[in-house]
Order: structure tokens, then sequence, then C-alpha cells
């Protein structure tokens, strides 16, 4: 009887100790996410990155079935979204901030917008936050939508934000209604398309160039998505002369011929008309 209450006591001290130590070893998993999300503090601001894929696709060299700049006739024919990202207000932004590592499964349900509206425009895999390489979408999601706590919680709420800012926020239609439209030919004003936007969304935006095209836009929006100025405080004139040096008094918004995966040309056609039958409610902001 003594010889069985030992072995007893020792199974119970056993468990007991492999219990503490399940519990130290989650504590401290616990311990280092929360050490990774609170050494960079809260941002400021969302920036909403579009990229004009008449000018990024220009640099492609190569087609396979990842680029959307591939895809002939139904390649992109208006602004993409190139990201979602939080910012500070210094310039500087949070990155990588937990580890929440990327799952296309959870937005099985948004995959068909997000080819169309939230494309990668090359054929590289970017690198993840967590020394691999990964999809266009894992990029995006774990170097800046871990960040973007506590307005959005989750990798389906980070796409599903995105699209619904996109989405109500028209900037290819806003351009196109003030006559800023895709050419080979064209010069358009840098300060008329500035006033266009400004006109439509009551906020700056910041544009980028690359050889005095538009490259990508920014729109910014406050934690509510209430539009702001992409550039403040001291900081405005600073970025607004970094957006003149990148951008030439005149700009164009280049067509573009896809490549096709087969590689042939096909024409870039421009459908001023932007069709969202079938969106539903759920990008409503």
């Amino acid at each position: 009887m003594k010889m069985a209450c030992s072995s007893l006591s020792v199974s119970v001290q056993f468990k007991t100790i492999l219990l503490l130590v399940c519990v130290v070893v989650s504590v401290s998993a616990s311990a280092i996410e929360q050490t990774q999300t609170q050494t960079q503090r809260e941002f400021d601001y969302f920036a909403l990155a579009l990229q004009w894929p008449g000018t990024f696709c220009q640099r492609t060299r190569y087609c396979c079935s990842s680029n959307a700049c591939c895809r002939r006739s139904n390649a992109p024919t208006e602004f993409t979204i190139h990201g979602l990202w939080p910012d500070y207000n210094d310039g500087s932004w949070p990155a990588c901030c937990t580890r929440s590592n990327f799952d296309e499964k959870l937005i099985s349900t948004l995959h068909d917008d997000l080819e169309k509206y939230w494309p990668s425009l090359s054929c590289g895999s970017p690198s993840t936050c967590h020394g691999g390489k990964g999809s266009f979408w894992a990029h995006e999601w774990e170097k800046h939508g871990t960040c973007s706590f506590p307005v959005i919680r989750d990798e389906y709420n980070y796409f599903l934000t995105g699209l619904s800012v996109y989405f109500k926020y028209n900037v290819t239609q806003v351009l196109e209604d003030a006559g800023y439209i895709p050419s080979n030919t064209e010069k358009y004003p840098l300060g008329g398309i500035v006033s266009a936007i400004e006109n439509a969304f009551h906020a700056t935006p910041k544009l980028v160039c690359s050889k005095g095209s538009v490259e990508e836009l920014h729109l910014c929006f406050y934690k509510d998505f209430k539009p702001r100025d992409c550039v403040v405080g001291s900081s405005r004139l600073n970025d607004m002369v970094s957006s003149k040096s990148s951008c030439p008094r005149y700009v164009s918004l280049p067509a573009y011929v896809s490549l096709g995966l087969d590689r042939v040309k096909a024409p870039f056609h421009w459908m001023p008309d932007i069709v969202l039958k079938g969106l539903g409610s759920k990008y409503v902001l």
C-alpha cells in the first residue's frame, strides 16, 4: 500500500511540474509577442497606397500567373491597391508588429475581388516578417496589417477594410470625371490632379512618380477613416517638396500594353465606367 501511494505521489508531482512548465512556456510566448507589439507605439493614421498599373507594369519583362500585368484584356485598367498602411505623423511607420502569419484560407471569400482590385503587379515573392518569402498579400498583412491594431484586429478585416475604403474613395473615377484619362501622349498638370482629389475628398493626397509618370497615389485617413491630408504640421512643407521632386509639373498617366502569359502583346484598353456589381453591402464602411 505504501508503494502504491508513493508511486501515486510521484505521478502527481510529475504532472504538477509538467503543468507548471507548460504555463511558464505559454506565459513566456505571450510576453514575447506582447513585447514585440509594445516596442512600436500605436500608429497615427492610415495611408491607402494605390498603384497606377500603366506605369508599374511597364517594368514587366516576363510573365507569370501571379502577375496581373500579364492578364492581357483582363489586366487592371484603374488604380489598384498596394496596401493599407498604418503610419506615423513623423514620416516613419511601424512594421511586423506581431507574429501573425498570413493564412490565405481566411480571406477566401474576398479572393476574386482581391485578385482584381488588390493584385500583385510582379512575379517576385516579397519577403515576409519571419525570414521567408511569401505572396504579395502575405507581405502586406504581416508587415503592415499586423500593425493596424486596435482599429483592425485580424487578417480578414484588414483586407475587407482596404477594399471598402478603395471603393468608397474611387480615385480612378474622380480623375476620369476631371478629364484625366490614360494616354501615352498627353501630359497633365500635377496641380490639377491634386486639386481634383482635394475637391472630391477634401484632403490632400501624396503622389509618387517614376520618369515623369504617376506611379503611386496615397490617400490618408484618420483612424475612423475620415479623409485627412497626407502631410501634417511642420512636415507638410518638406513632404510637398518631396512629392514635387518626385513628380514634375506635368505628369502622364500612361496606358499599357499587356504581354500576356504567352508574351503576345494585346491592347491595354481603358474602361472608364467602373462596374461594382455584386459587391453587396460587405464593402460599405
